[in-house]
């Protein structure tokens, strides 16, 4: 009873809506969801991951601290809250999994350190980091300037968001005009609805139709009502939008744009803090992993092959700070 209910527990935010309709199906005994009737190999939620490792450079594991090398671990924080496919539990409700282990775990390799994953809140990541608990962060940490005065960021991974809709819908999003009195859920207070909140302004300076923006407090709510007709589209951040669209079966993406907004393509970065002397390791190890290919595996393996980056980048621009 345990394993099913975590299964369930585990996926609800992104695969509830195909779990209660019948239209997506999980294993629990291999570990394995998918929508129904699909025969090909579904997406591994076990705790046997048989993840993607990588051998130690020594000239990049040169590169850090003398005491981090002693130690031969690498400590870091990852969010604790279930976010498949970023970091979530595993069907037995202890294994740590997802794509933000999964890169760490190449860069920890490439480092020739072993990663200890520590999950937290959001905000005791940062408390994990100013206090040197933690050596760094991998958990969907975008780079911002506000932040580059307390963190050093060595970019892995692009920040986007994405419009779902139901599968066969046949609309596209490409800027604000097709959102134009379209009814759009979205989670409050998050950067996507600051946009959609603008798209809807333009659209009525226009002389268009706003967004009817829509807020519920789960986001298995938001696939009910997306599955009911209750409204158009959700917007999301891409990484769960690919997640539920490849396990549940029933909806697609309709469009995906920079969590910056325009002008900026934000970007996802491991964080460790300001002058801490891990950044460039950190960079060379991403830049490793991306050449060799085990980088394009991981995504893959997690259907963000979109979110890719060409080389780390360390301490880029960043979302604009905030206005007072």
């Amino acid at each position: 009873m345990q394993t099913r209910r975590t299964l369930l527990t585990a996926l609800a935010s992104l695969t509830a809506l195909g779990v209660l309709t019948a239209c997506g199906s999980g294993d629990a005994a291999v570990g394995e969801i998918k929508p129904e009737g699909q025969k090909n190999t579904g997406i591994n939620v076990g705790p046997n991951q048989n993840r993607v490792h990588t051998a130690k450079v020594d000239a990049i594991a040169g590169k850090l601290p003398e005491a981090v090398r002693k130690r031969g671990t690498l400590i870091l924080g990852v969010s604790a809250k279930s976010n498949p496919p970023l970091a979530f539990r595993a069907t037995d409700d202890t294994t740590l999994i997802g794509v933000e282990l999964d890169l760490a775990t190449l860069v920890a390799d490439t480092l020739g350190l072993k990663p200890e994953f520590n999950p937290v809140s959001w905000e005791n990541l940062f408390v994990g980091l100013d206090s040197g608990k933690y050596d760094g962060v991998f958990s969907n940490v975008t780079v911002t300037e506000e932040r580059k005065d307390k963190y050093d960021f060595a970019t892995y991974r692009l920040d986007d968001l994405a419009f779902e809709a139901k599968k066969g819908s046949g609309w596209t999003v490409k800027g604000p005009e097709d959102v134009s009195g379209k009814r759009i859920a979205v989670g409050s207070g998050t950067n996507q609805e600051k946009i959609l909140v603008d798209w809807s302004r333009q659209n009525e300076k226009a002389g268009r139709k706003g967004v009817d923006i829509k807020y519920y407090d789960n986001t298995t709510d938001y696939y009910l009502a997306l599955q009911s007709g209750r409204i158009d589209g959700y917007l999301g951040p891409n990484p769960t939008v690919a997640y539920h669209v490849a396990s549940a079966g029933q909806t697609e993406s309709v469009g995906k744009f920079s969590g910056a907004g325009a002008g900026l393509q934000g970007k996802i970065a491991a964080t460790t803090k300001k002058d801490s002397g891990l950044v460039a390791a950190y960079a060379a190890a991403i830049d490793h992993i991306i050449e060799n290919g085990t980088y394009a595996q991981v995504l893959k393996r997690w259907g963000l092959s979109n979110e890719a980056v060409q080389k780390s980048e360390i301490n880029p621009p960043g979302l604009p700070r905030t206005k007072n």
